[in-house]
């Protein structure tokens, strides 16, 4: 560079100057060279590939800055701050940016004289929405999201009454997933959770965005996941949802939940992503263990049962209930988890749920750490699955589980999270399954525990 430099005919102090500016050409991602032309003219080229990810916005560089000459000859140098506008807007990919700075070195001119030349290629029919190829949040995202899935979503609605009298409707959400008019939703919204009977004997009320009415029938309900199948017939072509992957989502992942709040059919609302496996022990629910996506997606009545996407359109997640009271604080059933439900009710009709009858706590150093400054007789181990609690007469009592166990190995496998063992167990009712614990002073036994079907009302 510097012997570049010393090759074009500028003072000292432009010389350090124009390092100013190929630095920032270089930090702008971009290419920057020196040529020293035969016409007397010496040139200082920055070439700038704008990525769909970054876009330069040059309208305001020549806006901010009328005057080109970030270097001047006189001895009053005076320095312009390009303005580097990046911003993760997902521009369209076909733009190349070209700038030139030229300083000529004739007699009479001074300065630098810029041309630019800005080219766009098409890449399509204009009003084309870009494609994105990153996860980035673009202009668009989310209404191309909303509109990906939006014809999918349904409203469904359930007259319910008490000893034969109308008393209301239960309101709700859902989604089609399937072309032959299955319908995902949520079980509170189609089937009797507070005492109402409903009194249209598991008929459903079904409206699409488009306003096509339809009678549908609850075909599968699981209470204790609070998932529901409704099904509808159609003559005609109806619009699916795509089911993505729960697994992949991150805390600050921007998701879309749809439905028709309050009856308002066509309802979209955005958020991110709180956390992942919200536990239903933290928000005080009994029962089965289950896990919950956290989103600050705004939910009201009639949003249950509707889908919870990602910025591709994809089904995500099942909206199911959020904190009285609170801003911010709602709730969804993996969609993952919604998978395997959906499943077993293809093939068992219901949802088969093995139970051992243990009270378990996932481990990690620190706790381990902590559990050992007050029982120093703790196994020495760094992670597994500690065993508080054992219901008395259960598979797990009547197997030798005592309390204070750390199981390590389930079924063959190695295990540090309680999610694991639930994996492994998929459906496996009353079959052996060989469990691997540790005990006070690294004692290791190894027992044998026949799961039974845990109880619907649990």
């Amino acid at each position: 560079m510097r012997y570049l430099l010393r090759k074009v005919p500028f003072s000292d102090r432009n010389r350090r100057s124009l390092l100013r500016i190929l630095a920032l050409g270089s930090v702008g991602s971009g290419l920057f060279f020196l040529k020293d032309g035969t016409d007397s003219r010496s040139s200082v080229s920055i070439s700038v590939p704008v990525h769909e990810s970054l876009s330069w916005q040059w309208r305001n560089l020549q806006e901010q800055t009328p005057n080109p000459a970030f270097v001047s000859s006189d001895q009053n140098v005076q320095h312009r701050i390009l303005p580097l506008c990046l911003s993760r807007t997902g521009a369209d990919p076909s733009w190349d940016v070209k700038k030139e700075f030229s300083k000529g070195t004739g007699d009479g001119e001074k300065g630098f004289n810029q041309s630019s030349d800005i080219k766009k290629e098409a890449t399509g029919d204009v009003g084309d929405v870009p494609k994105h190829s990153c996860n980035c949040l673009g202009q668009d995202t989310i209404a191309n999201a909303a509109a990906k899935i939006g014809p999918a979503v349904v409203n469904l609605s359930v007259l319910q009454g008490f000893h034969g009298i109308a008393v209301g409707k239960s309101i709700g959400s859902g989604t089609i997933i399937d072309a032959d008019g299955t319908i995902l939703t949520c079980a509170h919204v189609v089937v009797d959770f507070q005492g109402l009977r409903s009194l249209s004997k598991g008929k459903v009320d079904v409206t699409l965005q488009d306003g096509r009415t339809y009678e549908g029938t609850v075909v599968n309900a699981d209470l204790q996941s609070d998932i529901a199948i409704v099904k509808i017939k159609s003559k005609t072509p109806l619009p699916t949802a795509k089911l993505g992957s729960s697994n992949k989502l991150r805390p600050g992942d921007w998701v879309v939940a749809l439905g028709c709040p309050l009856t308002l059919q066509n309802t979209v609302t955005a958020g991110i992503v709180s956390c992942v496996d919200r536990k239903s022990s933290d928000l005080g629910l009994g029962g089965m263990r289950r896990d919950y996506l956290q989103t600050d997606c705004a939910i009201n009545e009639g949003n249950s049962g509707g889908p919870l996407v990602n910025v591709n359109g994809e089904v995500v997640g099942v909206n199911i209930m959020k904190v009285s009271g609170a801003h911010g604080l709602s709730f969804a059933v993996p969609v993952d988890a919604v998978c395997k439900i959906i499943e077993h009710f293809k093939t068992k009709g219901r949802v088969v749920r093995p139970w051992l009858g243990l009270k378990m706590i996932d481990l990690n150093e620190m706790i381990v750490a902590q559990l050992k400054e007050k029982d120093a007789a703790l196994p020495n181990v760094t992670r597994g699955i500690l065993v508080p609690m054992v219901t008395p007469g259960s598979p797990a009592d009547r197997a030798g589980f005592l309390p204070g166990d750390i199981v390590v190995e389930f079924d063959g496998k190695s295990v540090t999270m309680i999610k694991e063992i639930i994996e492994i167990m998929g459906d496996k009712v009353g079959k052996p399954l060989e469990v691997v614990v540790k005990r006070a002073k690294d004692k290791t036994v190894t027992l044998t525990v026949i799961p039974e079907e845990a109880n619907p009302d649990m």
